[in-house]
């Protein structure tokens, strides 16, 4: 084994000192040229993918073969993917349904400084570029990170154009949107890869320019300690590893103390494409974003129309009124905003929220005690998504006990959705992929 590792690793070495060598050679033709610069980098884009269309797919009863009709009904999918709460959200005044609540009050965060873009700075494209992991896989362009680091100081006199383009995407964000999704290459589940980040001259000179701003962002809503202490999703020093391990540790120590611990896993159905646009855009001004900058995002949201493109066929564009972009740069943390504050719905019982996935846990001497407690924090929770328009799964949505050293009845109490449902208990569950 120890004989696999060091060849492994002289391999390694020795691919990245030929990549490195062949981009350097690349960039040793256009050292003063603009346009061989240019046609350097789009000769490394990503050209073609290699999704295929099913060759056949069940509509209703019926089963189609004709592509222009699968691909037109891979991008229904798509576009009206969030809409799921809205579709099972009765209407009828006569349903014995609860109606959907409100969406929580924002927190109120005293003193709290606006927020504005600012000019994006040559100087902070070139950063950007100069601090990217150059072992981290390539984007849907394709451009190795490597490729992107080695160009920083030849690009340095082109940037010009990529702090301009971007300082007018800031103030006109609808430019180039233009998502596209690709079926998978198994022919089931459709894949979508959002493009809206891309710029079609400078990609990934205008993404670096973005993430700055993404930055920029982030570390207004840290400093102002926007994100409750129970997230970890998309901030930085939180991960999976350190949300498994707080979840972990606080039921551990239950079970040395040799009480009752019961948990729900929650899962949302299409989470990211159910954002709500006009209560995320609350959401942001109760965090000190002015005035410009909720029009710029309110524009940013605006207008998106994607479409599917596959073996050369393009389908028709069809409108999407909610989500945050999935793909982008802002969208994960604009997610961690819109749910951030339904940890507080959580009363007695803990939890801890990573993007969609969240778990609540609730422990104590009495087994009766701890579900009752349990189910009345999930009532409160399942309330809190209601009034952001996310959509509980609760096929998805399982419980379980901890501590079977402790006696425990055949049959638990159930925990009910607040339709009805009783959850599964299971013994066994992946939490946030581990």
């Amino acid at each position: 084994m120890q004989l696999f590792r060091e060849v492994r690793n002289q391999y390694t070495q020795s691919v990245r000192k030929a990549k490195a060598s062949f981009f350097r050679q690349k960039f040793a033709s256009c050292s003063s040229n603009s346009k061989n610069f240019w046609d350097t980098v789009k000769s490394m884009e990503n050209k073609s993918t290699s999704s295929q269309l099913p060759t056949a797919l069940r509509l209703g009863n019926t089963v189609t073969t004709d592509k222009s009709m699968i691909i037109e009904n891979f991008n229904k999918h798509f576009s009206t993917a969030g809409h799921a709460f809205l579709l099972t959200t009765p209407t009828s005044a006569n349903s014995s349904a609860p109606p959907p609540q409100p969406a929580p009050p924002a927190v109120t965060r005293p003193s709290l400084s606006r927020f504005s873009f600012t000019q994006i700075q040559i100087a902070d494209v070139l950063k950007e570029l100069q601090n990217l992991d150059p072992y981290k896989s390539a984007g849907l362009d394709n451009l190795d990170p490597l490729f992107l680091k080695l160009s920083a100081a030849l690009s340095q006199p082109l940037l010009p154009a990529c702090s301009t383009c971007l300082s007018y995407r800031l103030r006109s964000p609808r430019i180039g949107k233009l998502p596209q999704s690709s079926p998978s290459s198994k022919g089931e589940t459709p894949l979508t890869q959002t493009v809206t980040d891309l710029y079609p001259s400078c990609p990934a000179y205008l993404r670096s320019s973005k993430a700055k701003s993404t930055k920029k962002v982030t570390d207004h809503l840290e400093s102002h300690h926007t994100f409750s202490a129970v997230q970890s999703g998309f901030r930085a020093s939180h991960g999976c590893t350190s949300a498994t391990l707080k979840v972990l540790n606080d039921i551990i120590t239950v079970i040395d103390k040799r009480q009752y611990c019961a948990a729900v896993f929650i899962d949302l159905a299409k989470a990211f494409d159910s954002v709500n646009h006009h209560i995320i855009i609350g959401r942001l001004s109760s965090l000190g974003f002015s005035d410009d900058c909720l029009a710029w995002f309110t524009n940013y949201f605006a207008d998106r129309v994607p479409c599917v493109k596959s073996e050369g066929m393009l389908s028709g564009p069809l409108a999407v009124s909610m989500e945050v972009p999935q793909g982008s740069i802002l969208g994960p943390t604009l997610f961690s905003v819109y749910i951030n504050d339904v940890a507080l719905a959580a009363g007695d019982s803990l939890i801890h929220l990573y993007a969609d996935d969240t778990i609540l846990y609730t422990s104590g001497p009495s087994l009766d005690t701890v579900l009752s407690n349990l189910q009345t924090s999930f009532n409160a929770i399942q309330h809190s998504f209601r009034g952001l328009q996310l959509l509980l799964n609760a096929s998805k949505t399982k419980c379980m006990l901890f501590n079977h050293s402790l006696p425990a009845p055949a049959r638990p109490t159930s925990i009910t959705t607040l339709d009805g449902s009783d959850l599964e208990y299971v013994d066994i569950y992946k939490y946030i992929g581990v």
